[in-house]
């Protein structure tokens, strides 16, 4: 008998199946598949039970030749002895499938056989290894308390009644433990084998989560800078349509800049196309550096040469010594501000102002006065403020916006700037 016996699932898993995966749960139970399917013998099932018949077998022959030896035993019973060893031999093929009805057969057998001691002790032996501790008691138990009455009935010649009993006993325990002990084994090394599967898909999960939340970030960026480059497409090319007659030099400065901002967002959306298809974040896609609170000012002249009117009131010492990513965050913040200023407040003086220090955080305000004049509602999907105001939130800050009792429209973000 094998340690590596397949060990069926007990019955009190029965109802907590859904703790482990359908190719376990087959292997814990062969029989919990379609009913009246048996569970298909491997190669090592074969020789582990071909092994336990060659024990029952030669346990049996070994207790035939000692019938001789008992007086008093009739020939007709010394061959019944026989017969029930043979079958109880030829049974033992069936342990798998009726591991509880071979092993309560058993009983009645032993009592009337000696050579089938072989088969009972594979059969205890199954029933520990393929069923809960409640039928091995009680079928354990009951074979434990006929081995009196049975060496009462037939005596063994050659040890007295007292040590053979004892003998006997010890035996049968000591089967039935070693089959609970590759039971525990067996179950033990499935519930490893669940954890480290559960693991793994934890793990995936994991795994698709970042990447979910790596594509919105992808996503916001999309929005914040493509929304920038095609709102000075639109303005200059207004221009354009509605000034036919502007002098030769304006008309080629914006389209100029038509033709670099079209470059330009073609450029970010063939990047973030890439790092989409990647699968992976964008600075670690070899693209573009992000742009920090030091291209601020490249920004705000950008602004300038599309038309507008800016005033950036710069008040941090050291742009550089502010965090990449809170200087990334403001520089969005600035971004869609002015995006939005250039939108739906055109010709009016836009005022960015930056503040903070290390401790007290950074804070960025974009603001612009009540438009000149009634222009008509520019079409927008709203998601630019709402993915700001995430961005913030997901930085440690927060973000403010709304309209001015002058009018006007103001944007408010404050980030955190730890202290080193």
């Amino acid at each position: 008998m094998s340690d590596d016996e397949q060990a069926p699932a007990p019955k009190e898993f029965a109802g907590r199946r859904w703790l482990f995966p359908s190719a376990l749960v087959h292997e814990l139970d062969p029989d919990a598949g379609a009913p009246g399917r048996r569970p298909r013998r491997t190669a090592r099932d074969w020789v582990v039970d071909f092994f336990c018949f060659l024990l029952a077998v030669g346990i049996g022959l070994a207790a035939a030749q000692s019938l001789s030896e008992e007086t008093g035993l009739p020939r007709s019973l010394a061959i019944l002895d026989q017969t029930l060893g043979a079958l109880s031999c030829g049974a033992v093929w069936l342990r798998r499938r009726w591991p509880v009805g071979l092993a309560v057969a058993m009983i009645p057998v032993g009592l009337l056989s000696n050579s089938s001691g072989g088969a009972s002790m594979v059969a205890l032996f199954t029933l520990a290894v393929h069923r809960p501790f409640r039928y091995v008691a009680w079928i354990g138990g009951a074979g434990l308390a006929l081995i009196p009455f049975f060496f009462w009935v037939r005596p063994d010649p050659d040890l007295p009644y007292l040590g053979v009993v004892v003998f006997t006993a010890l035996l049968t325990v000591s089967i039935t433990g070693w089959g609970m002990f590759v039971r525990s084994k067996r179950m033990l090394m499935l519930s490893l084998r669940d954890r480290a599967h559960r693991a793994e898909t934890e793990a995936r999960l994991r795994a698709e989560q970042a990447q979910r939340l790596a594509r919105e970030a992808i996503a916001r960026e999309m929005h914040d800078v493509l929304a920038h480059r095609l709102t000075l497409l639109s303005v200059h090319a207004g221009a354009l349509e509605f000034r036919p007659d502007a002098p030769r030099e304006e008309i080629a400065r914006a389209a100029g800049v038509i033709r670099e901002s079209a470059h330009e967002a073609l450029q970010d959306l063939r990047e973030i196309i890439g790092v989409l298809r990647a699968g992976e974040s964008d600075e670690s896609s070899g693209g573009r550096p992000q742009p920090t609170l030091a291209a601020l000012a490249a920004l705000v002249a950008e602004s300038r040469e599309a038309g507008m009117e800016v005033a950036l009131d710069h008040r941090v010492a050291d742009p550089a010594a502010v965090p990449a990513s809170v200087g990334r965050t403001a520089y969005r913040i600035a971004q869609e501000a002015l995006t939005n200023a250039r939108k739906h407040a055109p010709g009016t003086e836009v005022t960015v102002r930056l503040t903070g220090n290390p401790g007290d955080g950074l804070t960025v305000t974009v603001a612009n006065p009540a438009p000149p004049a009634e222009i008509p509602p520019v079409p927008g999907s709203g998601q630019g403020l709402i993915g700001l105001t995430e961005r913030a939130t997901l930085a440690g800050g927060r973000l403010e916006h709304g309209t001015r009792p002058d009018g006007g429209f103001e944007v408010r973000g404050w980030l955190p700037w730890p202290r080193h």
